[in-house]
Order: structure tokens, then sequence, then C-alpha cells
């Protein structure tokens, strides 16, 4: 039987543990839906709340944790803070998700 070597093009595992650690955090529906909501507009943490049917609290605690893995960045207006999605590439990431899940769901 052949030997099959490691693909060249295989990144570090440093590349691979952050990228797992990425998905991971993909891999929660709540933050999913606050992307979505943040995918083309920016809001505050009262009104993602009121928008999606959570407490600020909850919000707040998965905001962090998008904000912490660089998926979301923030901008203060007076006392305000206003979110938003980190850059293109992560909207990317929903639109590719999201094409792939579509194209592979049951037709109803």
């Amino acid at each position: 039987m052949e030997q099959i070597k490691q693909n060249p093009s295989m990144p570090g595992d440093m590349a691979v543990r952050a990228l797992a650690d990425v998905f991971h955090i993909f891999g929660d529906e709540t933050r999913i839906r606050i992307m979505y909501q943040l995918y083309d507009k920016e809001y505050c943490v009262q009104q993602l709340a009121e928008a999606l049917g959570m407490t600020q609290s909850a919000v707040s605690h998965q905001l962090r944790v998008l904000k912490d893995a660089r998926l979301v960045r923030f901008r203060r207006e007076g006392k305000s803070i206003f979110y938003t999605l980190d850059d293109d590439h992560v909207r990317s990431i929903l639109a590719l998700g999201m094409e792939h899940v579509e194209e592979n769901l049951p037709k109803l």
C-alpha cells in the first residue's frame, strides 16, 4: 500500500487550532443570529436584544465572544457602543456557509 504524505499546503498547528476556534464560535445559533443582524448595519446592544428577543446581558456576553475572536468590532458614540461585523471575510464565511446549507437542504 502506498504511503500518503501530508499535503504540503497544510497549515501549521497554531493556524489549524486558530481556524478550529473560529469555526467553534460559528457553531452557536445565537452568535450566527447576531452576526446576521450585523451583516450590513451596526447596532447597539439594546437594539440587538430587541430585534432578537434576548436580554441585553445575553447579547453582551455573545458580543464579547465575537469581539474576542475578532469577528465583530465596535465604536463608541457618546455613552453608546455600536457593533458591526469586523470585515468582509466574516460576511463571506456566513454567505458561503449559508449557500452550502441551502444547497443541501431537503426540497419542500
